[in-house]
């Protein structure tokens, strides 16, 4: 992005409406901008909830005390990480989504926002991992991170051995080579590790023979966080990585679009990522 400012961080597909452009505005951008601005406003609501500490799920009730509920599915729990400045708020919808499917041990974990490096975001990662597995017993889990969120949960499988705990990661919307947008947020030395050629970035290009994660990668042609839009794909030789074009909505519609959703729904199902058909999704 070359608009600088703060506007842009929070109106992300603002910079396509500056004089100049408006005549070549779509239906479909102006759809993906209101809807930003409506989850913006909506999020803002849920956003002093998600400062509460998440409390552990309650035991599911024995088989036969009349209690109605959904089949539990045998799969890992899923874990939430939020991006940049947010909390687990952000998850609502899409928490809900994955419980009513079955999906009944989803947690997440908040980091703090002045959390200056994602090494030790993703070592706070790594023990809020181990702490859940022994708790469920489950020897592995499922993540899904949202922007920010998903190059912690990369660099924890990848960097720090947790890709003998994760199972699958859904990454929404994150700049798995860098970010160029919004320069004067450079301030934050998190976001500067997002910057392309961080130090942070040239760690997950190098080789990682045998990491055993398997990667879906969310990438929206509407996202004004991303830049270039590409950065959002995942490719790199060694990684078992499957990339989904999202058509029609911004970066923060990622984990709240119920049509994402519903993907991500099948790219945890799945045996493989790729035994699905993940090659592109339009929700607009």
């Amino acid at each position: 992005m070359k608009v600088t400012g703060v506007l842009p961080l929070f109106f992300p597909s603002c910079r396509r409406l500056w004089p100049g452009r408006l005549a070549g505005l779509s239906l479909t951008l102006l759809r993906a901008t209101a809807l930003e601005a409506a989850i913006l406003a909506g999020h803002l609501l849920l956003y002093p909830t998600g400062l509460i500490r998440e409390r552990h799920p309650a035991a599911l009730p024995a088989p036969g005390d009349g209690t109605a509920r959904l089949p539990v599915r045998p799969a890992p729990p899923v874990v939430l990480l939020h991006g940049f400045i947010d909390n687990r708020s952000v998850f609502v919808l899409l928490r809900r989504a994955l419980a009513q499917h079955g999906r009944q041990r989803v947690e997440s974990l908040n980091y703090s926002p002045l959390t200056c490096d994602i090494r030790t975001a993703a070592e706070l990662l790594g023990r809020h991992v181990e702490e859940i597995c022994a708790r469920t017993g489950s020897p592995r889990v499922d993540i899904v991170g949202h922007s920010l969120g998903g190059l912690i949960a990369r660099y924890y499988a990848q960097c720090l051995g947790g890709d003998l705990r994760v199972r699958t990661l859904v990454t929404l919307g994150t700049p798995h080579s860098g970010t160029r947008v919004a320069p004067l947020a450079d301030a934050h030395p998190i976001v500067r590790q997002m910057r392309p050629g961080s130090a942070v970035i040239e760690e997950l290009a190098r080789p990682a023979p045998g990491c055993r994660t398997r990667f879906v990668s969310f990438w929206s042609d509407l996202d004004s966080l991303m830049d270039p839009l590409e950065t959002a794909c995942l490719d790199h030789p060694d990684l078992d990585a499957h990339n989904v074009r999202v058509s029609g909505i911004g970066h923060l519609a990622l984990p709240v679009h119920p049509a994402v959703a519903a993907v991500i729904r099948e790219a945890l199902d799945a045996p493989r990522p790729g035994d699905r058909s993940t090659g592109g999704l339009t929700v607009a």
